[in-house]
This record gives structure tokens, sequence and C-alpha cells, in this order.
């Protein structure tokens, strides 16, 4: 590339996704895509990362991953893994469905051994910045003390607010928090809670999606109706055998406008009581349709200003959201990322050990490794990457977690410079194992080589984020750094290793800079080293 061409490039991509000013106007937001796109998204979630989130609630029960309130009534589906009939499981287990149904695993959702302050801590210890709790799930159990969901954890299970314990101990910690809401998907995902089984002793017995609140006499949930849990009847979409949207054999009933108007009413619950500063969402494009969503976003972002003396500190993040949606609210990928850097900033989301939690597959999680290497790749491309940590029904999450808290706490107590606070470069990275395109990332290791490079930026700092040390000669070349480049602070004063002490031999040549290291690595999993500009600061 042309110098000259490059440092205008690096200019422009630096006023482009630089920070905005701390004495920006106040915005009356309206419900309309013109005021959305006054938007800016808050500094304090540019600068965190990383996030971790807490996808927590009765699905956490019988220890069969995501989505089993959905295939539990699914006879003869396999699980998300293909590993559990989960059907078959939850009758040997908890009894048929017509007689032992979703709601009936509620009350053995206790979290007794839920420690918040306790995990909270780890958390920002192992450097996450916020922290985002689960709202509801598809199965549409709320997770607060909710004025228009009588199902939640204040009224049975836990008895606890756990979206308040969870904000207390953000704040405590300094982080900012955020809550996410997945029951707009309700509707269809509990229809397979009025099928009933196509062979067998219950042969066309219907499952308890179909019982109301008179049959709860005498039963602990009497006083509730299943209804307002497993949603109204109507036409189902899907077949009872069938799993995947993609696999539509007919369409059904649309979402009623009562059940969306009371989904958002529910998502404005919580900003009324919670005051978050980050809500997400699991469905793509705006939550609950474009008119409820527009009005929703924009009511936020006002409130959000009213909260925060006149500054906007709010994020809503939604999937599958188009070039002009992104500058209204913010892009967030599943288990997926981007393959460039984005001019606005993003999120990825991804399960280190799943969605809800799996007590059969122990092994079933990311290692370390994986995660800062992800982390460093989301980071140089301007994302952030929220981190789900699973908990059993009782609030523990697995050792092999603790174990990788630990590691992350290491690795950040010396590395966290070139991770939290800074900004992308004009260029991601370099080197042989680069992810083109959205590739999917959960549970992948990523062989990279001591070729392989990711950039962030802080000031007239920019930091290399080597992905493996050397073996053999502690030697490394930083391709794009060589003498014909112009930096954008200018000359390179010094080089360093964090966490080495002194600075480094470097020279510019040609091919690039090239960087003498150290014989021994000063922590594991990934080197961030250090070019400083030779201008002295202030």
């Amino acid at each position: 590339m042309n110098s000259k061409y490059h440092l205008f490039a690096l200019l422009l991509v630096q006023a482009l996704i630089g920070p905005k000013s701390a004495f920006a106007q106040e915005i009356d937001f309206k419900p309309t895509y013109e005021s959305l796109k006054q938007y800016t998204t808050p500094e304090w979630f540019r600068d965190a990362k990383f996030g971790i989130w807490s996808h927590w609630g009765p699905q956490s029960v019988p220890e069969r991953g995501d989505w089993y309130a959905r295939f539990m009534y699914l006879q003869g589906v396999l699980d998300w893994g293909e590993k559990f009939d989960v059907n078959e499981s939850h009758t040997k287990r908890y009894g048929h469905p017509s007689e032992f149904g979703y709601k009936d695993l509620i009350p053995l959702f206790t979290a007794e051994k839920w420690n918040p302050e306790k995990l909270m801590e780890l958390y920002q210890k192992a450097g996450a910045r916020y922290f985002v709790s689960m709202g509801q799930h598809h199965d549409n159990f709320d997770m607060w003390n909710s004025k228009l969901q009588p199902w939640n954890s204040v009224n049975m299970g836990p008895k606890r607010d756990i979206v308040k314990e969870w904000q207390d101990a953000a704040k405590k910690n300094g982080m900012p928090f955020g809550v996410s809401f997945h029951g707009e998907a309700a509707w269809t995902f509990f229809e397979s809670s009025r099928l009933s089984d196509h062979k067998g002793p219950f042969q066309g017995v219907p499952y308890d999606g179909w019982q109301t609140k008179e049959d709860g006499k005498g039963k602990w949930w009497e006083g509730y109706d299943p209804r307002e849990l497993y949603g109204q009847p109507h036409k189902p979409k899907l077949p009872a055998n069938v799993k995947y949207a993609e696999e539509v054999v007919e369409e059904g009933e649309p979402p009623s406008d009562a059940f969306l108007d009371n989904f958002i009413g529910r998502v404005y619950d919580v900003l009324d009581q919670y005051h978050p500063e980050l809500i997400y969402f699991d469905s793509g494009h705006f939550p609950a349709g474009k008119a409820r969503g527009t009005k929703l976003i924009a009511d936020f972002y006002n409130m959000s200003q009213k909260w925060n003396k006149g500054i906007n500190q709010a994020v809503v993040n939604a999937k599958h959201l188009t070039d002009e949606e992104q500058q209204m609210f913010m892009l967030d990928f599943e288990n997926t990322h981007s393959s460039e850097v984005r001019k606005l900033p993003w999120q990825t989301d991804i399960g280190f050990d799943g969605w809800f939690y799996l007590e059969k597959e122990k092994e079933d999680y990311l290692p370390t490794q994986d995660v800062i290497h992800t982390l460093a790749d989301i980071v140089s491309k301007n994302g952030n990457m929220l981190l789900n940590i699973t908990q059993s029904a009782n609030g523990e999450i697995h050792p092999y977690a603790y174990q990788f808290l630990k590691e992350m706490t290491q690795w950040m107590a010396i590395n966290s410079e070139g991770i939290h606070g800074t900004r992308p470069w004009i260029k991601f990275g370099e080197g042989p194992s680069r992810i083109e395109g959205e590739k999917d990332i959960e549970h992948e290791s990523i062989d990279y080589s001591s070729k392989d490079f990711r950039f962030t930026t802080k000031g007239n700092v920019l930091y290399a984020i080597l992905m493996k040390y050397p073996e053999s000669k502690k030697e490394i070349t930083i391709t794009s750094l060589s003498k014909n480049e112009i930096l954008w602070f200018g000359d390179i004063g010094n080089v360093s290793l964090l966490g080495h002490k002194g600075n480094l031999k470097w020279k510019r040549t040609a091919n690039g800079l090239v960087v003498s290291l150290p014989e021994k690595a000063p922590c594991d999993y990934a080197y961030v080293i250090k070019i400083s500009s030779s201008k002295k600061s202030g």
C-alpha cells in the first residue's frame, strides 16, 4: 500500500471510529429511523470489550442444555447436540409431559447455592467489564419481580429477584449491567407443549400446554394459569417431529397483538424498575416489530439520558440487522463474528460451556486459549465479546469454569492494557490463520502460528497481539510495520512486551518490524507487543 494513502486511510478510520465528544447535546429521540440514526455507542461499551452473561433459568434443572423446554415435548427428536432424546429422558426421570410438564420443573430451580457477589468479583477479576443477566428465555419465565408475568423467580422457584441481585453485584464491582430478552420466541417455542405422543402407551394424550388455571386446584401451582407461561392456544407452525424452523410444513398463526404487547410491556417493566445500561434481544431486527421496536428503543435512549445527566449510556443488541438498522442500535452475532474491521461497534455472544447447564458433557467447554484468541480477534475488529458461563439449578458454575476464570485473571493481569479501552487499527491483523466470513467459532480451536497477529490501538500506541510464541528462534516479524509504512503517531520509539521488564531489541526493514523476544514467554496463550511513539506524551 502506498505510504501516503495508508496514512490518509488510517486517519480517516480513526476519525470514523474514534471517541465522540463527551459534550454532545442531549437528544430527544423519536421512534423514527431519522431520529434513531443520531445514536452514538457509549464509551463505556467501547472500552469494556469483554462481558459475561448468565444464561440461566428453570431449563438448568435437567442439565440437558439449551431448548429443553421445547424438546421435552417433541417425541423422538434429539437435542441440538444430537445426543439426547429429551422427551424420552424427561419421561423416565420426571414422568410423562402430560403429567409433569415444563412448569413442574420450576420448583426444582432453587438457586440455594447462588452467590452473585462472589461470582461477580471473579468475573471482574477475569477481565469482564460488563455483565448481562437473563431476563427471560424462550420459556417465558421472568427472572425478576415481574409485574406482568406471574410465572417469575420471585413468586416461585428460587423466590429471589435474580435480575436485582445480579445488578447489585455488578454495581458493587463497577460494572455496567444488562438484561437479555428472548421471550418473543415463546409463541412458537411452546407450541410443542400442546402436542401429544405419536406412538407408545401415551399416544394421543395431550401434553400439559392445554391445562388451565382450573386444573391447578390442590397442586403447587394453584392460582396460576399455565397459559400465561406456555401462551394461548393457536394454530401451530411445526408438526410434532420437526425441530428446525426451516422445515416448516405449514405456516402457523402469527403472534397476537396481546402477546407482543405483553412482551414489550415486560421490557418496559425492567427498564422502569432496574435502569439497565444494556438490553439484548434474541430476535432479529426490531423487537416485536417496527412500530413497537422503534418506540421502545427511542424511549430507552431518552430514559438513559434522564438517568445519566443528559448522556445516553444505553446499548441495544439484536441480530440480523440491516446496514441502516445498525446505525440505530447494535448488531449482535451469536457464535459467529465479523471477518473485518467494522465501522460501527458490534458484539459476539459465545457459550463458554453452552447456553444452559449440561452435567453429562463436562468436557464440552472452550479452552482458555481459544477464548483469549477469540477475544483478541473480535476486539481487533471493533467488537466486544459476551461470554456465557452456565449455572446449575442451585446456582453453581462448573469446576472447570472456576479454573478458566483463574487463568483469565492471570492473563488479564498482564495483558489487559492491550484489550480494555483500545480501538481498532486500519487493519485487524496479519498472518496465515485468518477467519474469512462469519465463521462459526463455537468449540473450534484455530491453529495459530507465530506469524499471526491481531492489532489494537490506544492513543499513540499500537498493540500487536502475537497469537503463538515462537518455539525456536525468538524473533518475529510484523510485516505490516515495514520501514515504508507511515504510522499515525510518527516514528517508533520503543517496543516492549507486556509482562516483561525493559524494552525489546527491534529494527525496521523492508520486510517489516523485526522484534527479538525473551526466551521465556511472560504468560500463556497470547502475547501483547507494545509499540510506542518516539514522541513524548503530553
